[in-house]
């Protein structure tokens, strides 16, 4: 993206696009070198040698990240990310720090300097418009993203970086899959080194169990407790978020974004453990967290068709990812597929189910069998990985 003008704003009214320019936030980057990669939400730009950032942003939720480039273009520094909450009519500026390659902040007596330049439209011609084409994808994919949500996840300074994440990915339990994808994101995703920082803590996430632990509770009630994680997802709901569905969803959400969007593997293995849970509960969906289900089925629904969508290239007939990541995604080894024919099982087979619930649940199977390939129709036994740490739970009885 060499500069601002064109696009969204070519195609507007004066007096709209003025009005937006007005009431929507901008963020100004200065000194941004040329063929950085640069993203907000669902857009992703080459920088060009104008640019100073984005104008027209919504109010509201955003999430942005970058990754530097070498000389030549072809080689990129892991991608770092941060997420905000923009108001009205707000600047935020961010300064390229080039030692650091990395977008910090400037003193406040800078910042308000930069903000009334901005305001007086001295950088205009050289901030692009924020898609608003693309704004309805976001809002799907975002809609539980609150500023307390954010602000309980977070790391300290904001920057979520694959690259800081190193001592956490040699202990994280992995399947098959999990390692193919952390080797796929360290080696051959980024070529070129990132500055040596400090090893810093990462997102605070909520710890969810991968399996129900009681004393004094018997082999049998334990394997059914772990069959069906109700009474877990309960008791997460009740410690970790004070019994509020919607932060749940959040750090969902957050979750999904920093691992797509911000290509985390502590976001990843965040976003599996709560999809896992969700995915592996039948008595809340159906009973006693109904409405709960039809949020997250809807959340889950956007997230993987954003994100797991195929593509038919319209010069030959290859059908390819749309995500950088690769095949195993599409196998059936991958966990989404046991917990999601598990879920769909108890979904289908309820005599009352819930109309919204009953309805998401047929549009994600439908998403599933049609991006994935996958027939969740068939009785095959159900192929489970035997390393994945959220596989069901079975208890042998004693003297069995």
């Amino acid at each position: 993206m060499a500069s601002g003008g064109g696009g969204a704003a070519a195609r507007m009214d004066p007096e709209a696009a003025t009005e937006l320019v007005r009431k929507g936030s901008t963020l100004l980057l200065l000194d941004v070198p040329q063929r950085t990669l640069f993203g907000i939400d669902t857009q992703v730009f080459s920088v060009g040698p104008k640019f100073k950032g984005m104008k027209m942003v919504p109010p509201g939720p955003h999430f942005v990240y970058y990754c530097s480039s070498s000389r030549s273009g072809n080689e990129f520094a892991p991608t770092v990310g941060f997420f905000l909450i923009t108001q009205p009519s707000e600047v935020i500026v961010r300064k390229w720090d080039a030692q650091e390659e990395r977008l910090i902040k400037l003193s406040e007596e800078e910042e308000i300097r930069y903000s009334e330049a901005v305001r007086r439209f001295e950088f205009d011609d050289q901030l692009g418009p924020y898609n608003l084409d693309s704004y309805g994808d976001w809002k799907q994919l975002s809609s539980y993203l609150s500023q307390s949500a954010i602000e309980r996840l977070e790391p300290i300074g904001g920057e979520i970086t694959i690259a800081l994440e190193s001592s956490w990915m040699d202990k994280a339990p992995q399947s098959d899959m999990e390692r193919r994808l952390m080797e796929q994101l360290r080696e051959s995703k980024f070529t070129k080194t990132a500055p040596v920082q400090a090893e810093q803590r990462g997102c605070y996430y909520t710890s969810i169990p991968a399996s129900v632990k009681h004393k004094n509770v018997s082999g049998g009630d334990l394997t059914a407790l772990n069959l069906d994680k109700t009474s877990l997802l309960e008791s997460v709901l009740a410690k970790n978020y004070q019994g509020q569905e919607d932060l749940l969803l959040g750090e969902l959400q957050f979750a999904f974004i920093a691992f797509m969007m911000g290509q985390s593997l502590e976001a990843f293995m965040q976003w599996k453990a709560l999809v896992s849970l969700l995915l592996s509960c039948s008595e809340a969906p159906l009973h006693t967290r109904t409405n709960l289900f039809v949020k997250f089925l809807r959340t889950f629904y956007y997230q993987l068709k954003h994100g797991f969508q195929r593509t038919q290239d319209s010069r030959n007939d290859d059908v390819s990812n749309s995500l950088f990541l690769d095949e195993a995604w599409f196998s059936r080894d991958i966990f989404l597929y046991r917990l999601s024919k598990d879920f769909f099982t108890v979904v289908f087979e309820a005599p009352v189910v819930d109309g919204d619930l009953l309805s998401w649940a047929r549009k994600l199977k439908t998403l599933l069998e049609t991006t994935f390939g996958w027939d969740l129709e068939d009785n095959a036994m159900n192929l489970i990985d035997e390393d994945d740490e959220f596989a069901p739970v079975v208890v042998e009885m004693d003297g069995s």
